[in-house]
């Protein structure tokens, strides 16, 4: 598992690199990924314009900032991510937000399709869902693992399946929907209990 980690960690990108690749490629009528289709073109235009949006709306609670920067050991969160993700356009920023408080966090992105190896391992109920994190320690251990939704997203999508059988166009568009009135908050937490695992670790 390490081997194929620091494999990946070769290829990683860091926020700013990823969303340049993700808008290059925008330019040449590309989304990132080995499918290429109109589709998968248009879920990352919209979310390209997601990302920029949230960029500069996304606010840190407090209690967020002052969790975060108490960390004290050195960490990598590992994300694995594509640009056509709805769900990725809507964590990234917030995790790259969360991961500048703290110079002990290394934010690295790689992208999904182009490491099977690193994805095989930290599936979601078989499923290869992103964004993806996984939190590494110094010597590149897995300490914790997130994904691909904040808690109550999550809670979402499964009571949606269970009733409905699957994920359809109006829940997706339901989802989209709370994420814009969160703001960000259930991820925020979500990583406050990260965080605070780490650190009681550490003690």
């Amino acid at each position: 598992m390490k081997q194929i980690i620091e494999k990946s960690l070769d290829n990683a990108y860091t926020y700013q690199e990823y969303r340049a690749l993700v808008s290059n490629l925008l330019n040449d009528g590309k989304a990132t990924g080995i499918e290429q289709s109109e589709a998968l073109t248009n879920y990352s235009l919209l979310n390209d314009k997601r990302m920029k949006r949230l960029d500069k709306t996304i606010k840190l609670y407090e209690e967020t900032i002052n969790v975060i920067q108490s960390l004290e050991e050195s960490q990598t969160w590992l994300v694995l991510a594509e640009g056509w993700c709805g769900d990725a356009a809507q964590n990234l920023p917030v995790i790259n937000k969360i991961a500048a408080e703290n110079k002990n966090i290394n934010l690295q992105l790689v992208l999904r399709d182009e490491n099977e190896e690193l994805m095989n391992l930290f599936l979601t109920n078989g499923g290869k869902a992103i964004p993806k994190l996984i939190a590494l320690d110094n010597e590149n251990n897995v300490i914790d693992t997130w994904g691909p939704r904040p808690t109550t997203a999550t809670k979402m999508v499964q009571d949606y399946k269970t009733e409905h059988g699957g994920l359809d166009a109006q829940f997706k568009q339901d989802l989209q929907v709370w994420y814009n009135k969160d703001k960000g908050k259930d991820i925020q937490n979500d990583f406050i209990k990260i965080v605070q695992k780490s650190i009681l670790k550490e003690a």
